[in-house]
């Protein structure tokens, strides 16, 4: 499946954008028709693992992570936050990238290679501009606080 990029800039604070882009339980809230469940103790840190269970009537799709990098933002430098996807159905990783800007706020890389088992790459565009869709609106959303 095609990479996903998006590139937004906040007037928050590096440390603050990291703080609620890194809120695994709120991306549930964002995502229709999903909740998240955190299967290791806080805090947050490589090796962290918790599921996005989307789904209705009993039927559902997990989204299974694992967190592999945990960089938060400092003064200077940017952060990372890194997740294997190792679901059944849903595999690939995203990346959650946070730089501080020298005016002030911040600039937000998110990346994310989505693979769902059993999709066509005839479908990669769709899948590629849904996902552009979904993570955005969940991006800006989950800034607001």
């Amino acid at each position: 499946m095609p990479v996903i990029r998006i590139v937004h800039r906040t007037s928050a604070p590096a440390a603050e954008a990291w703080s609620r882009l890194t809120d695994w339980e709120r991306h549930g809230a964002q995502v229709p028709l999903t909740r998240t469940i955190i299967e290791t103790d806080p805090p947050t840190h490589a090796g962290t693992v918790f599921t996005a269970r989307t789904g209705v009537a009993g039927i559902t799709f997990d989204d299974r992570m694992e967190v592999t990098v945990w960089r938060p933002p400092t003064a200077d430098s940017a952060g990372l936050a890194r997740l294997e996807k190792r679901g059944r159905a849903v595999t690939g990783w995203a990346e959650i990238e946070i730089r501080p800007l020298p005016a002030g706020g911040s600039e937000v890389h998110w990346r994310e290679d989505l693979r769902v088992r059993g999709l066509p790459r005839a479908l990669d565009p769709l899948v590629a501009a849904a996902g552009r869709l979904l993570f955005g609106r969940a991006l800006v959303r989950l800034l607001r606080g």
